[in-house]
């Protein structure tokens, strides 16, 4: 299942992209959750159909797993078997890239295993946005919030970006914050959910690693905080409707079976 053949690989940053969907089995909030069926099908392979309704060149799924390899392997889905001590989806994206040999500007896209309701457009958006910041090491993608309720939600990874659309900081706290004690119902209107996809180019992920761990990715426990720490830039670009959130613990399984249902009828 492990391959490091470079078929399809595209290093020229205007060209295609590639997907990988890292997903591994020990969440602790929702052990197995990879495997778990919506509307009878295990969520990792409503991922890679998401995946695959976009333009991406390739699509694979990276695991330590074996029992989610065999369900993607069963489904004819392409797996990389990656190591088990990866700190973050983003180190294991970039095993995968190496094993791969993608190389220079090729872009990947690192799309959650537990994101089975996110758009194909949000996807061809995200990888398009790369191209047109340069300066950016990474793209990702945000909404406005829509109520306090999110707003105040530790779940909901808030955003703060500067006037060219740069990522100042992420929290899991509710930010920007009213200094002059606002009502409890207000939401300042430059208040942003963070989308939780990523787009890289193949030469930023191969430093990746090296970079040093960050204080506040460990206290906040966001991976993209150790880029922002050492000085890279992450662009957000602004979508106007949220994609659905995914799946964090096990009580959220029927609002995503209910969204999955709706996106079935309209297709």
């Amino acid at each position: 299942m492990n391959s490091d053949s470079n078929t399809g690989t595209q290093n020229h940053p205007d060209s295609g992209f590639h997907i990988v969907i890292p997903a591994r089995y020990g969440s602790t909030r929702f052990p197995g959750k990879p495997l778990h069926p919506l509307l009878g099908k295990p969520m990792i392979l409503h991922v890679v159909d998401r995946a695959l309704a976009s333009t991406a060149d390739s699509v694979v799924v990276a695991t330590d797993d074996e029992r989610i390899a065999a369900v993607c392997v069963d489904a004819d889905v392409e797996v990389v078997m990656t190591r088990a001590d990866h700190p973050s989806g983003t180190d294991r994206i970039a095993e995968v890239a190496k094993l791969k040999n993608w190389e220079g500007g090729a872009r990947i896209v690192g799309l959650q295993g537990d994101e089975p309701g996110m758009p194909s457009a949000h996807i061809d958006r995200l990888a398009a946005n790369l191209v047109q910041h340069p300066d950016a090491a990474m793209a990702t993608l945000c909404f406005p919030v829509q109520s306090v309720d999110d707003w105040r939600n530790p779940d909901r990874v808030k955003v703060v970006r500067d006037n060219t659309g740069m990522a100042l900081y992420f929290s899991r706290a509710p930010i920007p914050h009213f200094r002059d004690g606002e009502s409890n119902s207000a939401v300042p209107k430059e208040a942003c959910i963070h989308i939780g996809i990523y787009a890289y180019r193949a030469d930023f992920l191969a430093s990746y690693g090296a970079l040093p761990a960050s204080k506040l990715e460990q206290l906040e426990q966001l991976e993209q905080l150790r880029v922002l720490d050492a000085g890279y830039k992450i662009h957000v670009d602004e979508v106007g409707e949220a994609a659905a959130h995914g799946v964090d613990r096990q009580e959220d399984v029927k609002t995503m079976e209910k969204i999955l249902q709706e996106q079935f009828e309209n297709e």
